[in-house]
């Protein structure tokens, strides 16, 4: 199977109301994900609740996606642990299950110093022989990895792809300058994913592809195909959604916009709770007006 191009949404972890993981819902909204046409899966990343999980629960997710959808589309989970030996511990279980590849972040909540953030990505990468993906998210996990620990990683021959969610298009740029075809790079902020995918990211993590799957794939076809026509206004009719992605509660939006779609249910695990009030109302409204003028329910009707 091809990986790191095309769609990979950031699938969501469904939980049954007593608040337990529920382990059939999650399949299904999998299963349909790769029944419209994504290319891939990132399970347990931000979106999937990693950190709301415990360790057994995120294991029995992964048994649950290889069984629902194993061998159709490749499968990558977020690596998002706490300490580096859990990292590495979880990555070697990931291998086991059958996952495909993996998302690896920096370590949760300490701040490394780019000594340490090298050291955590080698031993990681040490502990599998799965391809990896680093999760580059600088306003969510405050830091960055830059230049300086991506040059120290290029003999870390499984280390493949970066997953770009700075804000700013030109890291995009300036990774394939610096590195050719070293890393591979995906654009991983949904609301500069045109951009990243126009300056040469192979393929889109994206968040709000989980309720308009759709679309998103036929964006990044119409990329794929040089109809930036197509691309463009694609995206411009998808864009007040996808600055949802580079909100704090974006987690909880994009639960609520997959259960108006009739594709999952809004039920999040807290910390977080599910929105409420004017937010809440104004992300339905939203939500609302984007499924009542899909563009690929109108070239559908032409």
């Amino acid at each position: 199977m091809p990986m790191w191009s095309g769609v990979y949404p950031a699938a969501t972890t469904q939980f049954a109301p007593d608040g337990s993981v529920d382990i059939a819902a999650t399949q299904k909204v999998l299963s349909a994900l790769v029944d419209d046409g994504v290319n891939g899966l990132i399970l347990l990343g931000t979106c999937g609740e990693n950190n709301s999980l415990e360790p057994g629960e995120k294991r029995a997710v992964l048994r649950a996606a290889v069984e629902a959808v194993g061998g159709r589309v490749p499968l990558i989970t977020g690596v998002s642990e706490f300490t580096t030996a859990s990292a590495a511990a979880y990555a070697t279980d990931a291998e086991a299950i059958g996952i495909d590849g993996l998302m690896v972040l920096p370590a949760m909540v300490y701040v490394p110093k780019p000594e340490e953030l090298y050291m955590h990505f080698r031993t990681v990468a040490e502990a599998t022989s799965l391809p990896i993906m680093l999760y580059n998210n600088p306003p969510a996990y405050r830091v960055s990895i830059g230049f300086d620990t991506l040059d120290k990683l290029v003999p870390v021959a499984n280390i493949i792809a970066v997953k770009e969610s700075a804000p700013d298009p030109r890291r995009v740029t300036d990774t394939i300058n610096r590195y050719g075809d070293r890393y591979v790079v995906m654009a991983g902020l949904d609301d500069v994913a045109l951009e990243g995918l126009l300056l040469g990211a192979t393929g889109w993590v994206s968040g709000l592809t989980s309720a308009f799957p759709q679309e998103s794939v036929a964006l990044v076809k119409a990329v794929e195909r040089g109809d930036w026509m197509e691309a463009r206004r694609i995206y411009r009719w998808f864009m007040p959604l996808l600055h949802l992605d580079a909100d704090h509660d974006l987690v909880q939006s994009i639960k609520l916009a997959e259960q108006i779609m009739g594709r999952g249910s809004e039920r999040v695990r807290m910390p977080r709770l599910p929105l409420e009030g004017a937010r809440r109302a104004e992300v339905i409204a939203m939500v609302e007006k984007c499924a009542a003028t899909r563009p690929t329910l109108a070239a559908a009707t032409a």
